[in-house]
């Protein structure tokens, strides 16, 4: 301890190794109670806390000013900062994590977020904890009594007498190979964490995706909701059968044909059935309206017998010669295990006795339909996590435990009932089993009732609670009846779960249930595989699994079996049931919340877009696999509504540069001020335009700088955005026309810096004019796309165009190119070479080719039915040389007042009057002939001059705002330094 301060306690000291002494943190210690007073519902027990504190007496540096010791003793605490560790935050990591810890309680992990939801950490005192369980009765033992079923007691024998021994070690085998894979990739992804309720959903779903997760989490439960009616069949037809006085109805007598040796054989009526199954299903709807915790504790009652008559079985087999001179029976013989060694399908009736005339024909594949039911339940034990000790300890060892012990049983059992009795024996004896059971039947008849209501108890218990998972993590709102509060009973998913298994007991047919339950428990068991062979073929960092004995390799070929033996059963229950789980998925997909749990579709994607970006490399792409990558400046000029947080037309125009929507755009923002002030506000606006291009539809991705201005941002963004290939090529931004009427003073030389940034870094720039009347997805455009093409850009205005004629809004538009000739003398050529350049680029346009003389004669206001447009563009000229000529006079008046040389935006310029005169000229010519041939056009493209060298960002403003005087609509396009298309394939 720090010799600063002592603590005083009564308390007994704990000492380590070490030597060191540490003093056991009880309820009523300090920090306790400062984490409890952090909660508002503890707020009102803190004063009667506060006087069962310990003493805490802490000695002050004598050096210590007394307004530092008077601050130190008022503050409740001051005594607390003083740590060795205060710079790490050390007293904040103790309350929150080190405590809880210390003094044995888990800290539940909380669930993952929903998008937009901030996750919070709730303090305070915890809920007492239920006891937990061990790996034996919480993994081993469900997991026993959910394998050990109604199959290998009623249908088990049947089955090897009609695959024959060979085929029967094969199905025992194959099916057991399948959930001993399933319960390794189990058993890897269970210690991969913590787990909640849900058991394989819960793992399913937070490895491969909400959608994938409750689609089969839902086929689970509608599995187990029907093993449920399985079960209690099986109890009601082995209770009609050792009583057979009990049944309502007559039963019904089947005689084997061409079996002479063997009498009629009773079948318990199907109506007794029902009616006997409703009501155990309506008298185990009430235990378990019980609770779970009365289950749990008759659990091992149910167990007992089942061991009791396995040893009974056992022993009967041994004695059988002896002890049961029944016809058919021969005890263990080797004659009768060669006689036996082969298969000899054939036809049966409903009830499964030998007919020649029957409906149903078994073969191996439907073998394996009916069998596997008896090798599935290794899930009971994952579907417990939250009522398990240690998890990532009991769901490995204790479900492979179980899995090794039944296939074990289940092949030893084979060869046994082979050698036991002849095959006519084995396929008419339904009840084999009790047959030769020693001392008597009747033990046989108990075991095996008293085992399948055990295995029903488990299904409609486990059941509703994965409904309830499911309903609670809220991805489906149709669900949300389901919900329930934690801790308490999910008796709405209960009733629910009775009403399904209802449903199949009225069915009646164990063989036609069981073929249904294989298909969905085959579905999870595929899900489980498929989830840890994704995670550990990506292998994430966060992958490290306590459970090392696993293999990407393993898990594959686990999902191969699941599919192999679906398909084996029946390719049509197999279909169906991928329907199903398809339905489910689209559903989820539509009508399900968005939440992202950190599955491993998302790390997949993650690593494939990392390979993707890696084999791009970092040379140049080539012009046939150029694609635009607009990075679309957002609000650069004047202001809009603060919960507006982009133009609502600059996503429109995005998608307008994106072919059938592919392609990815960059949205920035940029806020003025401190990074450390305007983190959160950044952050803020942020989740603000992401949701804005999610409503535009628009494919991209948001981004917000905080910068000190706009210039050091945007320079900052242009060097540093996107990664390898994959950064934006084209700068998008609105042209700033309200740069003068708002008198925004600083806009031009903003926006001359911005271009010149692009030209530096070598992007393409498009400038919208007329945003606000930019076309929407719906509003139709008539007429044309005109083209005024004057300088080499690569080909980007003739790849927009050809990108605008993709859209519906602008499909009934014709393209036309204005080219521009200095003599009268190369039009015609250059008319040709451009037709030809465009036949060779697969576009469709006309070609029109103005001359310089035809400018000049335009802007003399000669001839050509142009003088209204003459004189708006000589109004808008004359406008800008004195406004040039003001600016001009009084940059030289400063300069003189100043004694220093001519200085605009903070640099020294050289002003060429007589060039300034002739941009301004050439500016008005174009203008004039836009006005002339486009004024119609549903959009003009127009190629962007650079700005001048040494001229003032005024004067470039000057120039760009009589280029666009009058123009409704235009595109200003500067391309790069390199092309975006070929001519060649």
């Amino acid at each position: 301890m720090d010799t600063n301060g002592e603590i005083e306690s009564a308390d007994e000291e704990f000492h380590s190794q070490s030597g060191r002494k540490y003093r056991p943190v009880v309820a009523h210690d300090r920090a306790v109670l400062e984490m409890s007073s952090l909660d508002p519902e503890s707020s009102s027990t803190s004063a009667n806390a506060q006087s069962s504190l310990r003493k805490i007496k802490v000695s002050l540096p004598e050096n210590m000013h007394s307004e530092e010791r008077e601050r130190s003793s008022l503050s409740p605490d001051g005594p607390q900062r003083e740590s060795k560790l205060e710079l790490f935050g050390f007293d904040s990591l103790v309350n929150i994590l080190g405590l809880k810890s210390m003094t044995g309680e888990q800290v539940p992990a909380p669930s993952s977020p929903r998008d937009g939801e901030d996750v919070a950490i709730t303090l305070g005192r915890p809920k007492a904890i239920d006891l937990k369980l061990g790996t034996m009765m919480g993994v081993f033992v469900p997991c026993l009594q959910n394998i050990l079923g109604i199959i290998y007691y009623i249908r088990f024998s049947w089955i090897v007498g009609m695959a024959g021994i060979g085929e029967s070690l094969v199905l025992v085998s194959f099916c057991g190979l399948c959930t001993f894979l399933t319960a390794i990739s189990l058993s890897a992804i269970a210690t991969n964490g913590a787990m909640k309720g849900g058991g394989p959903y819960y793992l399913i779903g937070r490895a491969l995706g909400p959608e994938v997760g409750v689609s089969i989490g839902l086929c689970f439960f509608l599995g187990n909701a029907v093993a449920g009616s399985l079960y209690v069949l099986g109890a009601v037809e082995t209770f009609l059968d050792a009583v057979p006085s009990a049944g309502i109805f007559r039963e019904t007598v089947t005689r084997v044909n061409g079996t002479d040796s063997l009498g009629p054989i009773p079948s318990p009526s199907l109506h007794d059935l029902q009616i006997y199954g409703i009501v155990v299903t309506i008298i185990l709807c009430f235990i378990v309206f019980g609770g779970v915790r009365m289950i749990n504790r008759v659990a091992p009652a149910f167990l007992i017998p089942v061991l009791f008559s396995l040893f009974c079985i056992f022993v009967g087999i041994v004695f059988a010669k002896k002890d049961h001179p029944t016809a058919g029976i021969t005890g263990l013989s080797l004659s009768t295990f060669k006689d036996n060694w082969s298969s000899k399908y054939q036809n049966t009736n409903n009830a499964g006795i030998p007919d020649p005339d029957g409906a149903i024909y078994w073969n191996f594949n439907a073998l394996v339909g009916l069998f596997f039911p008896a090798v599935t339940g290794i899930m009971a034990g994952s579907n417990r996590s939250a009522s398990l000790k240690d998890t990532q300890r009991s769901i490995p060892v204790g479900t492979l435990a179980a899995t090794l012990t039944t296939s074990a049983l289940y092949l030893v059992s084979v060869l046994l009932f082979g050698a036991l009795a002849t095959r006519e024996k084995l396929l008419t004896d339904r009840l084999l089993t009790a047959t030769v059971a020693w001392p008597f039947p009747a033990i046989i008849y108990i075991g095996i009732i008293l085992s399948t209501l055990g295995a029903a108890l488990q299904s409609l218990t486990g059941a509703p609670r994965l409904l309830a998972a499911i309903a609670n993590d809220d991805i489906l709102p149709v669900l949300n009846y389901f919900k329930v509060a934690d801790g308490s009973e999910p008796h709405i998913a209960t009733l629910f779960t009775a009403f399904i298994c209802i449903c199949c007991v009225v069915i009646g047919n164990l063989d036609l249930i069981t073929p249904t339950i294989t298909m969905f428990f085959l579905l999870c068991y595929a899900g489980v595989n498929l989830s840890c062979f994704l995670l550990d073929l990506l292998d994430a960092p966060s992958w490290r699994p306590r459970w090392k004995f696993h293999h990407w390799s393993l898990s594959l070929l686990g999902a191969s079996l699941c599919m192999v033996i679906m398909f084996l059963i029946s390719w049509s229950f197999t279909i169906v049931s991928l329907a199903l789980a398809s339905l489910i998925y689209y559903y989820v997909s539509i009508k399900g919340k968005a939440g992202d749990w950190g599955d491993g579709f998302k790390s997949a994607y993650f690593q494939l877009a990392l390979r993707s970006l890696r084999s791009l490399g970092a040379s140049q792409v080539h012009p046939k696999n150029w694609y635009p990558i607009p990075l679309i400046f957002c609000r650069p000029w004047g202001k809009l509504p603060e919960n507006v947080p982009c133009h609502p037309k600059l996503a429109d125009f995005a998608n307008c540069m994106k072919k059938k929507g592919r392609g990815m755009s960059i949205f920035v923002s940029i806020l003025d001020g401190d990074y450390h002030e305007c983190a959160e506000d950044a952050k803020t606006a942020c989740k603000q335009l992401s949701t804005y291009i999610d409503y535009k539809r628009c494919e991209g991705v948001a981004e917000i700088v905080v910068a000190p201005n706009m210039s050091a941002g945007f320079r900052g963004i242009i060097q540093t955005m996107g990664l390898g290939n994959l950064k934006p090529n084209i700068v998008v931004m609105r042209y700033p026309e309200i740069w003068r009427r708002e008198n925004l003073t600083e806009i031009p030389a903003t926006f001359v810096g911005i271009i010149n940034d692009c030209i530096v870094a070598n992007k393409a720039v498009v400038i919208v004019k007329g945003l606000d009347e930019w076309p929407n997805e719906y509003q139709r455009q008539y007429g044309t796309i005109d083209l005024y093409w004057i300088v080499r850009d690569g080909g980007l205005m003739l790849l927009l165009s050809q990108l605008l004629l993709t859209k519906e809004s602008f499909e009934s538009c014709k393209i036309q190119v204005f080219c521009i000739a200095e003599e009268d003398s190369d039009a015609e050529e250059l008319k040709a070479d451009v037709k030809k350049f465009l036949y060779d680029l697969r576009m469709q346009a006309e070609v029109i080719v103005v001359t310089m003389k035809s400018w000049d004669t335009q802007v003399e206001g000669g001839g050509g039915g142009g003088g209204a447009q003459q004189d708006e563009s000589a109004e808008a000229f004359t406008g800008a040389q004195r406004r040039i000529a003001a600016y001009l006079g009084e940059m030289k008046e400063r300069a003189e007042r100043e004694g220093a040389p001519l200085m605009a935006d903070g640099k020294a310029v050289v002003v060429n009057e007589m060039q300034v005169e002739k941009f301004l000229y050439t500016t008005l010519k174009l203008n004039s002939t836009i006005l002339r041939y486009s004024r119609m056009a549903a959009v003009v493209l127009v190629s962007l001059p650079p700005p001048p060298l040494n001229h003032p960002a005024y004067f470039y403003m000057e120039y760009m705002d009589l280029l666009v005087d009058n123009v409704p609509r235009l595109l200003m396009v500067r391309g790069y330094r390199r092309d975006v298309v070929t001519l060649f394939t």
